[in-house]
């Protein structure tokens, strides 16, 4: 649970729709998460959660409906009551705001891990190198990884390679935090390294918004849970009501299902 207080990294996302090929994946999203807030999204494979997670970035467009954080569109403007996507370069600008971290890691395979930390935030010219390379060693001590700075990829665990992941998300220090099933890609004595860093940026008053299959995890670190099921919020609250007394059907059936 998050122990300080935050006023930025407010998310809306207001009546959000996305097909793919006629399939209609989401179906008019509406959510607003806090600053500071932990929300944990869960659902049944295919229902819509990582898509409603890329559209928060805008890795994915929407087909109708918006999503802002702090009041301003991410991906959009809005001119004449209608919206217009922005030039790439605002979209990439834009998109800082708002860090990714993907279940395969998706880390430069000819970088060392310094350099995938400090790539953006140089590429954006944000920092100087010197101050760049001094950011990527203080975030690599922060997830345990301080003696693997010159290390490449291939010459770490999926566990490392994941915490890796994380420091480079936070290196251009985003309002909010986006997890697409964090530790999926993991073997499972790998699982408890990855989460431990997410549990400590819990703390930090960080906006984070999770999608994940661990229950246990989601009922510790979430102040709540978002329950998707066909491309909609079927339920949501404390996870003390979610998790031990659901009231939709389909979440009741899902949880016995994952908990059995």
């Amino acid at each position: 649970m998050t122990l300080t207080e935050s006023t930025t990294g407010l998310v809306e996302i207001r009546g959000v729709h996305k097909s793919y090929g006629g399939v209609e994946v989401l179906r008019g999203i509406d959510l607003t998460i806090a600053p500071g807030e932990v929300v944990a999204i869960l659902g049944a494979s295919g229902s819509g959660k990582s898509t409603l997670l890329r559209t928060i970035n805008h890795l994915e467009t929407v087909d109708a409906g918006s999503v802002a954080v702090d009041g301003q569109l991410i991906g959009y403007e809005q001119r004449g009551g209608k919206l217009y996507e922005l030039r790439e370069k605002q979209v990439l600008e834009r998109r800082t705001q708002v860090g990714i971290v993907f279940q395969n890691f998706n880390l430069f395979p000819h970088l060392t891990a310094l350099e995938n930390i400090t790539e953006a935030p140089l590429a954006l010219e944000r920092l100087s190198k010197d101050d760049a390379r001094e950011l990527a060693l203080g975030l690599l001590d922060r997830v345990g990884l301080d003696d693997k700075a010159d290390h490449y990829p291939r010459q770490l665990s999926g566990g490392q390679q994941q915490r890796v992941a994380i420091a480079r998300a936070l290196a251009l220090k985003p309002k909010v935090l986006l997890f697409d099933e964090p530790t999926s890609a993991l073997d499972p004595e790998l699982v408890g390294e990855v989460l431990d860093v997410i549990r400590d940026l819990a703390q930090l008053g960080t906006t984070l918004v999770i999608v994940t299959h661990e229950i246990g995890f989601a009922r510790e670190v979430a102040d709540r849970i978002v329950f998707i099921d066909g491309g909609e919020v079927i339920e949501q609250g404390p996870p003390s009501e979610v998790l031990v007394r659901p009231t939709h059907p389909r979440v009741q059936e899902f949880l016995a299902k994952v908990l059995a």
